[in-house]
């Protein structure tokens, strides 16, 4: 498989993640000036309040164009966009699982290329080069980011750790002391919850990621993601067993192996506002705040709810963080989704879902000040504070080997003994996925 050269040594230009000045640009051209109409389906994975933030996102594109836009949401859209494609029945855009499936469809020629849709010379001004390359094939543009997320993020009720004595950890020895404490005081430290379709397995696959990078490096992490470096490695064992001094651990985590596997990502930090709580934190992603806040009635950001950044297990590779992001792409070309997708680019659009919250904007027009709490503009400025970052090692994989990866993590925290023949297993797959 021929791969985004790039990418191995992506350091992401984070500083263009949070917009200095309000947008005033359309970042693929503007869609006002008479009614185009029509229709346009999309594909994603956006449910309850994200549905809800995106709907709100494109309200302005249908009152402009007089398109209507029919939205359909998936947990597993890599399979859903698979059986479609495979039918000859695509929607016109869709989001895509991450860059590595987004080679595969531009790779058999079932994306359509952007190059000859967006204006190409205003997203170079709107988004930072690594984002932009990102949503590259072979030189062509074949997605877009329209949000970014960023991971490594512990979750937690401030007034709960206020009400036990306990304090944020900094260093991932006070996070050892603090889940110790938590479970002497007869509470599992941890929420977790692994199951999510198709790709079942990906919140555990965030730890794992995030420890590689913080406790091996840029350099193992990129070799590791792009097939170099073995599963079997000491180093990437290693962050296996690392992750198990939580997952492997009975009490630590709520509900412990079987609760982990059977509950889904979106559920798994409710049991923290449980009365009494279950559970006191939970590791996931910048969106989960909004996930958070609008299952948990009474829950406010900031108040009941916070986070501290996942700690380094090396200080040598101090700051280092794992971002994400969600594209979109192109399967069908049509005048409506021609459209949409130059709206989806624009400061204009982002900025109305990062006003909603649970959604960080790659496009540098969108302002620091559209961040609706402090909650988000902290998260934002961790992004710019970020010495070492990395896109997520998962999302840029071949799919066949991310899907092994995400069956790793589920044989894992049921069988944590059985790890050796887990990362040999990776290591076969690896060895035909990047061909």
């Amino acid at each position: 498989m021929v791969r985004h050269k790039g990418a191995a040594f992506i350091v992401l230009s984070l500083l263009a993640l949070v917009g200095c000045a309000p947008g005033q640009s359309s970042g693929g051209g503007s869609t006002a000036g008479g009614k185009l109409g029509g229709s346009v389906n999309v594909l994603a994975t956006w449910a309850a309040n994200e549905q809800d933030s995106f709907l709100a996102m494109i309200k302005p594109f249908v009152d402009s164009t007089g398109v209507q836009v029919n939205y359909e949401s998936t947990r597993d859209i890599n399979a859903t966009l698979t059986t479609r494609l495979q039918a000859g029945n695509p929607p016109e855009l869709a989001g895509i699982p991450g860059p590595g499936q987004m080679f595969d469809f531009a790779k058999t020629g079932k994306l359509i290329a952007l190059d000859n849709v967006l204006d190409t010379n205003l997203m170079k001004t709107d988004y930072s080069a690594d984002w932009v390359k990102l949503g590259q094939y072979n030189g062509k543009t074949y997605s877009i980011f329209i949000k970014t997320a960023l991971k490594g993020l512990v979750w937690y009720n401030p007034k709960q750790f206020t009400a036990k004595g306990y304090t944020v950890p900094k260093t991932w020895a006070d996070l050892m002391t603090l889940q110790a404490k938590m479970k002497s005081d007869g509470v599992a430290p941890w929420c977790i919850g692994l199951e999510s379709g198709s790709a079942s397995g990906w919140p555990g696959s965030d730890w794992v990621k995030e420890i590689v990078l913080s406790q091996s490096g840029p350099t193992v992490y990129d070799n590791w993601w792009a097939g170099k470096q073995k599963w079997t490695s000491p180093e990437i064992k290693s962050a296996w067993t690392t992750w198990g001094t939580i997952v492997a651990t009975p009490g630590l985590v709520y509900g412990g192996p079987q609760s982990m596997v059977s509950t889904a990502f979106a559920d798994a930090a409710n049991p923290m506002y449980a009365n009494p709580p279950k559970c006191y934190m939970h590791n996931q992603g910048s969106f989960m705040s909004d996930i958070i806040v609008s299952a948990n009635k009474g829950v406010t950001l900031g108040t009941d709810l916070a986070f501290f950044p996942l700690p380094d297990v090396n200080a040598a590779n101090a700051g280092a963080h794992v971002v994400s992001g969600d594209l979109f792409g192109m399967f069908k070309d049509t005048p409506q989704a021609r459209a949409l997708i130059k709206y989806l680019a624009t400061p204009e659009a982002q900025a109305i879902w990062v006003k909603r919250g649970g959604a960080i904007s790659p496009n540098k027009k969108v302002a620091l000040s559209d961040y609706p709490d402090d909650t988000s503009r902290q998260i934002a400025q961790q992004l710019v504070g970020a010495k070492i970052a990395r896109f997520d090692a998962g999302d840029l994989m071949p799919s066949a080997m991310q899907a092994q990866y995400f069956k790793d993590v589920l044989d894992y925290v049921q069988s944590p003994s059985k790890l050796d023949s887990i990362l040999t297993a990776s290591d076969a797959v690896q060895a035909t996925a990047y061909k």
